[in-house]
């Protein structure tokens, strides 16, 4: 498993929606575990591009490509989502460096 942060930045549809956003957060954590992944944490964010973000560990790349196309084409969000390594894969691709 591979780590990952996916931020959420609400559309006009989400913010019009905004009451909505917790039953959408819990469907979003059910599709992530649904594709294989597990959130391992969700943050509301304050003074940010993004509104809200998972911390997740999923399989590769292509499962939280799915798993990010899957929630996004609800229409109440736009999505940046990052690659995380752990301080020892940091250490290991900083070492195998020429």
């Amino acid at each position: 498993m591979h780590a990952y942060v996916i931020f959420f930045g609400f559309t006009a549809q989400g913010i019009q929606k905004i009451k909505d956003s917790p039953a959408r957060v819990e469907a979003a954590k059910q599709t992530v575990r649904e594709m294989g992944g597990d959130v391992k944490a969700f943050y509301g964010i304050l003074g940010s591009q993004f509104d809200t973000m998972f911390i997740l560990d999923a399989p590769d790349d292509e499962a939280v490509a799915k798993m990010v196309l899957a929630i996004a084409r609800g229409g109440y969000v736009r999505t940046e989502t990052h690659r995380l390594f752990t301080e020892d894969e940091y250490g290991k691709i900083v070492s195998a460096l020429p």
